[in-house]
């Protein structure tokens, strides 16, 4: 049977993005000041979200825009860090067709023209959500003057206006940019954090995978939950029905423990 557009296969790094800031892993620090934040009433204009590749700071601007416009499944919330996911701007926004949540990927729009829609578009209120929300990708490759144009803007973003920045090399973003942020890091997940995410996706693919092989997957992602999700996407696959730790090693190109150990003695000889 071929898959038709509406069955096609999703690949678990997507099928398994967080939804709620309950579902990612290993953040716990950000997610409790965000909390905070959000029950005080305190949500700043703009966030930038740091951190190395696959750690989920595009999901979590994503969270932040759903938490920020949810209005709850009887349309009479307000901004909360648990969004209901049912509302129509919670729907809206986790497909990414809300008109009022803009993402822009700053690596392929890096000219201060892309920057000038965006302050252009500022100034009109949001649609049909509470805020509206511009939500730039790897903003670290935006050009200087594209940055400076959009510092005016930072400083004083109109009230119905939040910017939520991401970027895996937060040396090259202006310190004048940073400073207009709530800055937030987004760690390296820890190794059992990490296992007992990929024991959760494997019992929800009704895969058999090996705990052993389950640590070499974790020690090849380096802290990447979108990279470990990855390998465990091909591991399954490789194994086809139950993964046992060889098969990783020998998807890896991992030579095996007992080898390098052999070798470790003839050398030390």
């Amino acid at each position: 049977m071929t898959n038709t557009p509406d069955t096609a296969y999703r690949v678990l790094a997507r099928k398994y993005r967080p939804e709620t800031f309950a579902d990612l892993v290993g953040q716990e620090a950000m997610v409790r000041t965000l909390k905070n934040a959000f029950e005080a009433d305190r949500i700043a204009q703009a966030f930038v979200m740091t951190g190395i590749r696959g750690t989920g700071k595009t999901t979590t601007a994503r969270i932040i825009a759903k938490g920020i416009n949810c209005i709850g499944p009887d349309g009479t919330g307000g901004p909360t860090t648990e969004p209901c996911g049912v509302c129509e701007n919670c729907v809206a926004i986790m497909e990414g067709r809300h008109v009022d949540v803009m993402e822009m990927d700053a690596a392929s729009r890096t000219g201060v023209g892309d920057i000038r829609e965006i302050i252009e578009s500022v100034h009109y209120r949001a649609a049909s959500a509470r805020y509206k929300i511009y939500i730039i990708d790897e903003v670290h490759m935006l050009s200087t003057s594209a940055f400076n144009a959009l510092l005016k803007t930072l400083e004083e973003p109109p009230a119905h206006v939040k910017f939520i920045f991401a970027t895996t090399e937060i040396r090259k973003v202006p310190v004048t940019v940073l400073s207009r942020c709530q800055r937030f890091d987004l760690r390296r997940i820890e190794p059992e954090d990490m296992i007992g995410m990929l024991q959760r996706i494997a019992a929800g693919e009704h895969a058999e995978i090996a705990e052993d092989a389950l640590a070499l997957i974790t020690r090849a992602a380096e802290g990447s939950a979108r990279d470990a999700t990855s390998l465990l996407d091909q591991a399954i696959s490789h194994g086809a029905g139950e993964t046992t730790v060889e098969q990783v090693r020998a998807m890896l190109g991992l030579a095996d423990r007992g080898r390098v150990l052999d070798l470790y003695q003839m050398i030390m000889r």
